[in-house]
């Protein structure tokens, strides 16, 4: 089961270096930190296990400095190697059941459904959150397959009192409906990373979804 009993966080930015549009993705993390994010996700899809554990390394520095958990996407060597705050998989990636009998015992775990008949499975049982992705449709992620919509998170938050991680071109306009909805948390990719001001972009956001 669950070790992690709330989710503490309501800004969660999912980063990685071809995001950023050229700047310097430890400086984007760190102005999105002083803006108000609550935890960081570093998410390189395409990286060889050493590409990532430079960046990860070097994104730790950050949130150490800060005090911001770091969770790594889908790669266990390098959320062991940094000694990360937790992990976040996806229906295809190594179960939550068989992270937790590992290093992941006391870490944090993401898991993300699909499926409404994935709710009730071990794996999610096992998780500390779940990332319902997407809200909406978005360029950033296009592997996925249900578009839950607002109506999709108010269904599953009948179903789970797991706490819910929203992410999916979700921006300042739809923000405090995506939270009514449902939502513990709301995570963002573009609209943050791709700010010509990630430090603002963070603040309006927080400030919105805090209302």
């Amino acid at each position: 089961m669950s070790r992690i009993l709330s989710f503490p966080y309501q800004l969660y930015l999912v980063i990685s270096e071809s995001d950023c549009k050229g700047r310097d993705f430890i400086d984007v993390a760190e102005q999105a930190i002083l803006g108000g994010v609550d935890i960081i996700q570093l998410r390189e899809k395409n990286a060889s296990d050493s590409d990532f554990l430079e960046k990860a390394i070097r994104l730790k520095e950050i949130t150490d400095k800060y005090g911001i958990p770091l969770i790594i996407n889908d790669n266990a060597f390098v959320a062991k190697e940094i000694e990360a705050f937790g992990i976040h998989v996806g229906q295809n990636d190594i179960h939550p059941t068989i992270l937790r009998e590992d290093f992941f015992d006391n870490k944090m775990i993401g898991y993300s459904i699909e499926h409404l008949d994935q709710l009730k499975n071990n794996d999610t049982l096992t998780s500390d959150y779940l990332g319902v992705s997407p809200i909406f449709r978005t360029k950033t992620k296009l592997d996925t397959v249900t578009e839950w919509g607002l109506e999709g998170l108010i269904e599953i938050r009948a179903l789970t009192e797991k706490p819910l991680i929203a992410i999916g071109n979700i921006h300042l306009n739809n923000a405090k409906d995506v939270m009514r909805s449902g939502a513990d948390c709301i995570a963002v990719v573009s609209e943050i990373c791709s700010a010509e001001n990630p430090q603002k972009a963070a603040f309006d956001l927080k400030n919105e979804i805090e209302k």
